[in-house]
């Protein structure tokens, strides 16, 4: 199946980055997310962010033009009924994902492909709210989209294979590396990164060294592009948290057991970059 026309549920930070991404590449874009306005916001977002690159000549106003006239907000999920691929891109929520793939399901057109964003919950679990499992696979898309070059594919246990190769050549045609994992929680990368993360709270915790000294280290000692506790504010403090959570829940073993310094966080409201204040303060 060729795949012209991408939904994209959720116009928050992720979904607009991946709605952006696939308008860029040439496909028709829906963004929907719990009402038209707030779809709106994230295609006005977009619009922002194609203005700035314009403005730091990355990008020509005819070509940002362009863009935005392959996204168009919508109001229901009834209105994706025409779309080819859906994805869903809202919080790590495992009830909410599956209550809205369930709508979704009652809506799509025979042959839709689904595909969820999640960076953490079995694909298993969500493709069984549907009544086409087979059509369902996982798309973790890494953040900020449009710059980050990885999609991460997972297949469920019931995902067809002609699926998969659909999801696959949609992800190289918005010009990302694919790389397949396993259905285990957390799959490949943050089976990886949040664990690592996770000790780096520990590290402050426990009083080994300051937010900045870690950051430090990490970044001189280890080649990384950021801190630990830097990247952690960009993903969401919230959004560590949740995957903590599933590796934790998912594995029993304690080693994932999510740092007492994080979740006193996110239970603080102080979520990282987004609400303005993490390990860091932010303007």
């Amino acid at each position: 199946m060729e795949i012209q026309c991408v939904a994209v549920i959720g116009a928050g930070q992720m979904g607009q980055g991946i709605a952006q991404t696939a308008a860029q590449s040439g496909f028709s874009v829906c963004m929907a997310d719990v009402n038209l306005e707030a779809a709106q916001r994230g295609v006005s977002r977009i619009g922002a962010q194609l203005a700035k690159l314009v403005e730091k000549q990355k990008m020509t106003a005819a070509q940002a033009d362009s863009v935005m006239s392959n996204l168009k907000a919508v109001g229901n999920l009834s209105d994706l009924a025409g779309c080819d691929l859906i994805i869903e891109a809202v919080s790590e929520n495992v009830d909410l994902k599956k209550k809205i793939w369930g709508e979704v399901d009652r809506v799509a057109k025979p042959g839709a492909l689904f595909a969820s964003n999640t960076s953490s919950i079995s694909i298993t679990e969500l493709a069984a709210a549907t009544r086409r499992p087979e059509c369902f696979a996982g798309m973790h898309f890494m953040n900020p989209v449009p710059v980050m070059k990885l999609v991460e594919g997972i297949r469920g246990i019931q995902t067809a294979d002609t699926t998969f190769q659909a999801i696959r050549v949609t992800a190289e045609k918005m010009g990302k590396t694919f790389v397949e994992a396993r259905d285990m929680p957390g799959f490949a990368v943050n089976r990886i990164l949040m664990p690592m993360i996770n000790e780096a709270v520990y590290a402050l915790y426990e009083g080994i060294a300051s937010v900045e000294d870690i950051d430090t280290a990490m970044k001189l000692g280890t080649n990384q592009p950021m801190g630990p506790l830097t990247l952690a504010d960009f993903i969401g403090l919230d959004t560590c948290l949740a995957i903590m959570e599933v590796l934790h829940d998912g594995l029993g073993d304690t080693k994932y057991r999510p740092c007492p310094l994080l979740r006193q966080y996110v239970t603080a409201g102080w979520l990282g970059k987004k609400s303005g204040r993490g390990f860091y303060k932010y303007e």
